[in-house]
């Protein structure tokens, strides 16, 4: 192959890695309760629907060895903070615990009362991460004489120059 082809073989990878770096998952460490770790007195409720979670994602539990724990259960016994004999607990200190199916997670500490005062966290983990939400076009196209609309048009014809220019290369 030519030193030409190859590189426009090189830019049209290039072009198509970055049109489609976006859409690419990446796996996620989510420390539970940011800053303040796995502690008494935060509302892990609102922490987790202020996250979002994939299969693939970690989450980090950072407490005081001495103080907490983490117990995984089911549904119902996170509602009776009820640690089953079968109950995955954990107590490192800095637990990670792997997101590997899609569904309902339930965690609480069974220290002393500490779930029955709010250190439980409920999470749902989705197979994959929905869609950012694209923006909305202007209700009117600024006129070409703007200069937004020279940028647009700029653009446009560049990345149209470029597409052609690639696709020409390619057939050499």
């Amino acid at each position: 192959m030519t030193s030409k082809q190859t590189l426009v073989v090189a830019i049209a990878v290039a072009a198509l890695t970055i049109a489609f770096l976006p859409g690419l998952a990446v796996a996620m460490e989510h420390v539970v309760g940011d800053d303040k770790g796995w502690a008494l007195d935060f509302n892990y409720t609102a922490w987790a629907e202020a996250n979002q979670f994939v299969i693939g994602d970690t989450l980090v539990f950072e407490y005081g060895i001495a103080g907490h724990d983490v117990v995984e259960v089911g549904g119902p016994d996170f509602l009776a903070c009820n640690q089953p004999e079968n109950a995955v607990v954990w107590s490192s200190g800095e637990d990670r615990v792997a997101l590997h199916k899609a569904g309902p997670r339930w965690f609480f500490c069974s220290t002393d009362q500490h779930c029955e005062r709010g250190m439980k966290l409920k999470i749902t983990v989705l197979e994959t991460a929905p869609p950012a939400p694209q923006p909305k076009p202007p209700l009117v196209a600024p006129p070409p004489s703007s200069p937004a609309g020279k940028l647009g048009a700029c653009l446009g014809e560049a990345a149209a120059v470029v597409t052609a220019l690639a696709v020409a290369m390619l057939v050499l």
